[in-house]
């Protein structure tokens, strides 16, 4: 069975989190993405914690069903084998520090020259312009430059407070690979390709826009200041652990009444309209934590969903992993790795009934395919031991 993206070749020059986000997405979907890295140690997530049996879990789960082929793009021969590769390939990714493709003979212009319909992919921290273009750029710097930090805090006057996991980075990977997407389509109709920017700073500002950025919507009516909408969160305290509960509308509140054995809430002058509920929160919340203390989460979950009010239990993450509706789902796979032995991954999110998605290639050791793709790109045995001889390249084994 064909795959989403078969026949779609992707040179991947991108290392860390966001730009292998992007082409692994892809690359589940069928394209077959070339990853590129430096003979020396690779993509930095290759050397990170977390490790079994000279592998990365970082690396791991963001580059499977890629090949890996080391060139030193210094070496005019790597560079001329690289621009041979281009000639076959649909869409280039890069995120080097603006400027850098350009310098090193990788960026659009050269690479346009040598395909002309070719998609372009400049992924940045900050931006290619402006005061922080330069500036080297990890995710809780967009983060905190971006005002996620304090619409995580809650209110301005709270202590700012980082998302505990690399949102931007993973984020924009997202947002990239929807790009491509389009720019694909968008070749397959007009025959042209196009170069594809973004930054991470861009991507969590948009996303932010749509949910938390409401005070600053109306031009000439935005807000000074943002204070808490609540005092707490929706996540409550049970006798044994943790709950979320969230109710919106009328009747969600009379369920959750009926739930608490409470039914005068119904009709309590503070929660009787969702515009009421919100005048009144924190009173809400105070009254919903107070009555979820005195059971344990599984009598509020057995209670709560015999009454059709939204809940979930808030899991440890090694509960997560074998909770019924994650098991129901399929979401977590198994598979054997050739020198990691069975790894443990979650499945691409989106399921296609006539192309599904699946595990072609295990993430690469470095260099796993330098030799085949080299032989690809024209060059003979005895060039390629050259190569491997200076340096400029490094053969891995095959699994």
């Amino acid at each position: 069975m064909a795959s989403l993206f078969d026949g779609i070749r992707i040179l991947d020059l991108t290392s860390m989190i966001s730009g292998p986000t992007t082409t692994m997405i892809l690359a589940d979907q069928g394209a077959d993405v070339i990853k590129i890295e430096t003979p020396e140690n690779g993509d930095h997530t290759r050397m990170v914690s977390t490790r079994h049996a000279g592998m990365s879990a970082s690396f791991v789960n963001n580059n499977r069903n890629k090949r890996s082929l080391t060139l030193d793009l210094k070496d005019k021969r790597c560079l001329a084998a690289f621009h041979t590769l281009v000639k076959t390939a649909d869409v280039i990714v890069q995120n080097f520090r603006p400027g850098v493709a350009e310098r090193i003979g990788v960026g659009e212009m050269a690479c346009r020259k040598i395909k002309d319909d070719i998609i372009y992919v400049s992924i940045s921290g900050f931006g290619e312009v402006g005061p922080y273009a330069q500036k080297p750029v990890y995710d809780p710097l967009v983060q905190a430059l971006s005002g996620l930090t304090t619409v995580q805090a809650g209110s301005d006057q709270n202590r700012p407070r980082l998302v505990r996991t690399i949102l931007p980075d993973k984020l924009t990977g997202y947002a990239a690979s929807q790009a491509i997407s389009a720019a694909l389509f968008h070749r397959e109709r007009s025959g042209t390709g196009q170069h594809i920017r973004l930054s991470m700073l861009d991507t969590v500002i948009s996303f932010l826009w749509g949910s938390d950025m409401g005070g600053h919507t109306f031009v000439g009516n935005e807000f000074a200041q943002e204070n808490a909408q609540s005092f707490i969160d929706l996540i409550y305290e049970t006798a044994d652990g943790y709950i979320s509960v969230a109710v919106q509308s009328n009747k969600e509140w009379a369920n959750l009444s009926r739930a608490f054995e409470m039914p005068k809430l119904v009709d309590d002058p503070r929660f009787k309209t969702a515009a009421l509920r919100g005048k009144n929160i924190d009173d809400r919340l105070s009254l919903t934590q107070d009555v979820l203390r005195t059971r344990t989460t599984q009598e509020w979950l057995d209670q709560l969903e015999a009454n059709d009010v939204p809940c979930a239990p808030v899991l440890h993450r090694r509960e997560m992993r074998v909770h019924p509706q994650v098991q129901a789902n399929e979401t977590i796979i198994e598979y054997e790795h050739p020198t990691a032995g069975k790894l443990r991954q979650a499945r691409a999110a989106p399921r296609f009934s006539k192309t599904p998605t699946e595990i072609r290639i295990p993430p690469p050791a470095l260099g796993e395919h330098t030799a085949v793709l080299l032989q690809e790109a024209g060059l003979s045995e005895g060039e390629i031991a050259a190569l491997a001889k200076d340096g400029a390249i490094k053969l891995g084994h095959t699994s």
